[in-house]
């Protein structure tokens, strides 16, 4: 999972580097180039957008599906689902007491 993360924070540093540059091109250009240029940065911040889009889903489908499984769980087992509540609680309230 992190090494997706990487790659998708990395590819989209790249998409977003490339068309700073077309965009600082098509500020010096003319005319049609400009035009071009500009067109070109735009396609590529669509492509970024479609990319984060699709992660953002495939990150909520991801919390979904632990949601449902957490749900499943503690159903199925309620008091070692209320055990396991009590004993992070109480591990916690140590650690705030601490402080």
């Amino acid at each position: 999972m992190d090494n997706n993360k990487d790659k998708l924070f990395s590819d989209m540093k790249i998409v977003l580097s490339d068309a700073e540059d077309l965009l600082k091109a098509a500020a010096s250009s003319s005319g049609e180039r400009a035009v071009e240029l500009r067109e070109k940065a735009l396609t590529s911040l669509r492509r970024a957008k479609e990319v984060m889009q699709d992660a953002q889903s495939a990150v909520v489908e991801k919390g979904k599906a632990a949601a449902r499984a957490t749900d499943d769980y503690v159903h199925d087992h309620p008091w070692r689902a209320v055990g396991i509540a009590a004993a992070v609680g109480f591990v916690l309230g140590l650690i705030v007491n601490r402080r």
